[in-house]
């Protein structure tokens, strides 16, 4: 794996790859943050992945930036097979359309496609998630089918609600929080993506995949009664073996 060193303040690093969103890219952040996690640095207390970039904060009492850099130095010559970490899909239901996906029709007709095809289009892939960021568990989710890339509106709403599955250029994801935004709304999910008050505020990490599934109006209520009381568990598909490189 090839990557640069540089601070980032007085207790980060940050640590630059190929600028460029594709999944050997990807591959190779994963590969290193699951050498760090599996090696574990006395004095790192958080490791955040973006698109085409690991920062790595770190405690200046207990490690210096020179201590981590000669350790990362020596691991960037590292094969590493993400075999045993193994790939988690989350499968996460979705209303499509109506109340809940108010752009659906406008994304079709963009598309010059049926609100059904969009429908089979966007639920027929595993999407992986690059990065967490804008809002407390937002995916960022590589993948979307060049059939249905739309732009974002012309006018962002004020507030999209928690839950809403949107699509912004050739990106989708899933608004964790009511918010402001201008993607194009297709679906809402009854899931919780974030909470945070659970053990684990965000429900997935970057790294991990997301399968849509669609679901009636019916299935959305029933899961969002059991969602709220604290009676549903989100389906994980463990496939593993499925990253090596």
């Amino acid at each position: 794996m090839t990557f640069t060193i540089k601070t980032a303040g007085d207790s980060a690093v940050l640590l630059t790859f190929e600028q460029a969103i594709s999944p050997d890219i990807n591959h190779q952040i994963k590969s290193l943050l699951f050498l760090l996690k599996e090696q574990p640095i006395s004095g790192i207390i958080d490791i955040i992945p973006a698109f085409a970039s690991l920062l790595i904060s770190y405690d200046p009492r207990v490690i210096t930036f020179a201590r981590i850099k000669n350790h990362l130095l020596a691991l960037q010559d590292a094969k590493v097979s993400l075999a045993k970490a193994g790939k988690r899909i989350f499968e996460i239901p979705v209303c499509y359309g109506g109340n809940y996906g108010p752009d659906l029709p406008f994304v079709a007709q963009n598309a010059g496609l049926t609100e059904e095809d969009v429908i089979a289009i966007h639920s027929s892939q595993d999407y992986l998630i690059y990065m967490l960021g804008f809002l407390p568990g937002f995916p960022y989710l590589g993948g979307l089918d060049d059939r249905i890339h739309t732009p974002r509106l012309d006018n962002p709403r004020l507030a999209i609600p928690a839950g809403s599955v949107g699509i912004g250029g050739n990106q989708t994801g899933i608004y964790p929080l009511e918010s402001p935004g201008g993607w194009q709304l297709i679906g809402r999910t009854p899931i919780e993506t974030y909470q945070p008050n659970r053990q684990v505020p965000i429900l997935f990490e970057a790294g991990d995949y997301i399968r849509f599934k669609p679901v009636s109006e019916e299935e959305f209520g029933n899961i969002l009664a059991a969602v709220k009381a604290d009676n549903y568990q989100v389906t994980i598909i463990r496939e593993e073996g499925s990253h090596g490189h």
